[in-house]
């Protein structure tokens, strides 16, 4: 046993690297907690989670104050005990995002410091199903960018080698988007993939109208159409198209992946490392949705999701948004338009502390 014998608690605050909109939103600021735990041996491990602008310095103030100081003394190497232990201190806030983003800042140091003492990368150490996943490109599809722009996106991606590109849906008419989507699929042709995104912003009645829509367009998928607390509003569209429905980023347990999963409400999982409260239970998503036969294409933090689609068989594919690379040493290996794990020991992300302090807006230490 090597007892944990410091937590240290981070905020860095990553600007986004293009304008980035959907149908409800804009992407602010990634606001990324990061927690790096030392034990007796001297070994460290870095975890990390995100949000899109607002909620970071409450996330903050859930590690400092309640989570972190859990962690002294423990071992490092009882993850799941430590994570249903840290889960049930902070009960009252669950099911959450803030307590799930969190956890997932904690989980994620844990695995990384076990993968390197173990001397095992982490897709290896979760499972090593693969030694790579294909990619599909998501920063050439938001709401705001014209017509042209979508097509010129697109095309670049597709040069790239890129699997497929995200288009954001929601423009006041369902014409609208049909046209921009329709203008992508002529230019990339029929053998590329083109997802559709609506960030939960339709109504039942105007999601069934626009997955109608979008089924002669052949789209991979339509992704959170509607709030994702409405599994049975899910359930009923799923019924009633042919277009594959994706729930997941805004899915904090795994009880209701499991609702999902047993309503056929959905028929893509895309469960996130960093909102669903770390590896530990993201592994148990992606099993259970393979138990189901459905794929799992994880959202954002590509650089961790790499490593947890090469672990599992069901993973189908990653999202490419480059984030970390701005707080780096080196980025995410790509061939063509395969993501590839690091063979390092850990999450096999390169961090340049240098670079993250000039991010940095908080740092405590524990011991």
């Amino acid at each position: 046993m090597a007892a944990i014998v410091s937590v240290e608690v981070l905020l860095a605050n990553l600007p986004p690297k293009v304008k980035r909109t959907d149908a409800v939103q804009s992407f602010e600021c990634q606001e990324t907690p990061i927690v790096r735990i030392r034990d007796a041996d001297g070994a460290v491990g870095t975890g990390y989670s995100y949000t899109i602008g607002t909620g970071g310095s409450s996330v903050v103030r859930l590690l400092d104050d309640h989570l972190a100081p859990m962690l002294i003394g423990r071992d490092a190497d009882d993850i799941e005990k430590l994570w249903r232990e840290l889960f049930f201190r902070v009960h009252a806030t669950t099911v959450g995002a803030l307590t799930s983003i969190a956890l997932a800042a904690i989980d994620t140091a844990l695995w990384d410091l076990r993968a390197r003492k173990a001397a095992l990368p982490l897709h290896r150490l979760a499972g090593g199903a693969k030694d790579g996943i294909e990619t599909y490109y998501t920063e050439g599809g938001w709401l705001h960018l014209t017509e042209s722009q979508l097509v010129d996106e697109a095309l670049r991606a597709q040069e790239a080698g890129f699997g497929g590109t995200k288009i954001k849906v929601g423009r006041p008419h369902v014409a609208e988007d049909v046209e921009r989507l329709s203008a992508v699929r002529d230019a990339v042709g029929p053998g590329w993939d083109v997802m559709t995104d609506a960030n939960q912003g339709f109504t039942l009645a105007e999601a069934i109208r626009r997955a109608r829509c979008f089924e002669g367009l052949d789209v991979a998928w339509f992704e959170e159409p509607i709030h994702a607390d409405d599994v049975d509003a899910h359930r009923r569209l799923s019924a009633s198209t042919t277009v594959p429905i994706a729930v997941g980023e805004s899915l904090y347990s795994l009880s209701q992946f499991k609702d999902y999963l047993q309503s056929g409400a959905c028929s893509i999982v895309q469960v996130d490392v960093g909102r669903i409260g770390g590896i530990t239970p993201w592994l148990k998503v992606a099993h259970m949705a393979e138990a189901y036969n459905v794929p799992v294409c994880p959202h954002f933090l590509m650089e961790i999701h790499v490593a947890l689609c090469c672990a599992v068989p069901n993973s189908r594919w990653l999202e490419y948004i480059p984030q970390l690379d701005m707080v780096t040493a080196s980025g995410m290996r790509m061939q063509g338009g395969r993501a590839i794990p690091s063979d390092a020991p850990g999450l096999g992300i390169d961090w340049d502390w240098d670079k993250l302090r000039a991010h940095q807006v908080h740092r405590t230490e524990h011991h």
